[in-house]
C-alpha cells in the first residue's frame, strides 16, 4: 500500500523565512502551521519537509547545523503532538545544477521511493513557485502559500498552483475539502 503525503517547504511555509537562519532559538512555527499540520496528520498524511539549503554550499553553515534545525523543528512539532515523517535537504548552490534542488523534483522523488509515497495522491505546499514547480514535476497537486515571499513570478507550465492559500491552516482546509469533502 502506498501512502499519501504532504510535502512541505520549510522556510516561509512552516516556519518564518529568516534567510540562512540556523539559530535554533529563532525556530518557531508560522501562523497557521500548527493547525495545518494537525489537520493533515489527523487524516493520515505523511508529513515530509523538502528544503533547499544553499547556505551549506555558500559556507554560511554546515550540514550539522541544518541537522540541529531539523531536531529543533521536530521537537517543536512533538511538543504539539505532531510527528514529521521525513526531512529532505538539498545543500547545493543554485548554479550546481543538481537534481535535488527545487524546482527540480529530485527530493520529492527520493522521498516517494524511500517512504512508499503515492505522488499522484500527494500535495506539495510552499511559498514560492519553485516549490510549486517541483511538486508538479513530481506528479503532485500543489498549493502556493501567498505570504509575499514569491517576488519573481516567472511562469511556465509547471508554475501554476492548484490552489493559493494565506497560510498552512487555510491550505489544509482546502485540501481536506478537495480530498474528503470536509468543511
Amino acid at each position: 500500500m502506498k501512502f499519501k503525503a504532504i510535502f512541505l517547504d520549510k522556510d516561509g511555509t512552516i516556519i518564518p523565512d529568516i534567510p540562512y537562519n540556523v539559530n535554533t532559538e529563532l525556530i518557531a512555527l508560522s501562523e497557521g502551521a500548527l493547525e495545518g499540520l494537525q489537520l493533515f496528520q489527523s487524516y493520515g498524511y505523511l508529513l515530509v519537509i523538502i528544503t533547499n539549503q544553499s547556505g551549506v554550499a555558500l559556507g554560511y553553515f554546515s550540514l550539522d547545523e541544518v541537522e540541529k534545525v531539523k531536531t529543533a523543528l521536530n521537537n517543536i512539532c512533538a511538543l504539539n503532538g505532531i510527528y514529521l515523517d521525513g526531512f529532505y535537504c538539498c545543500p547545493h548552490h543554485a548554479d550546481d545544477n543538481c537534481e535535488c534542488r527545487k524546482p527540480k523534483p529530485g527530493l520529492l522523488l527520493k522521498a516517494a521511493d524511500e517512504m512508499n509515497i503515492d505522488l499522484s495522491g500527494s500535495w506539495m505546499i510552499g511559498d514560492i513557485l519553485n516549490d510549486v514547480e517541483a511538486g508538479k514535476k513530481a506528479g503532485c497537486k500543489t498549493v502556493l502559500i501567498e505570504n509575499g515571499n514569491e517576488t519573481e513570478w516567472i511562469m511556465n507550465d509547471y508554475r501554476f498552483p492548484d490552489h493559493k492559500a494565506g497560510n498552512l491552516a487555510d491550505a489544509a482546509k482546502y485540501i481536506l475539502m478537495e480530498e474528503y469533502g470536509v468543511e
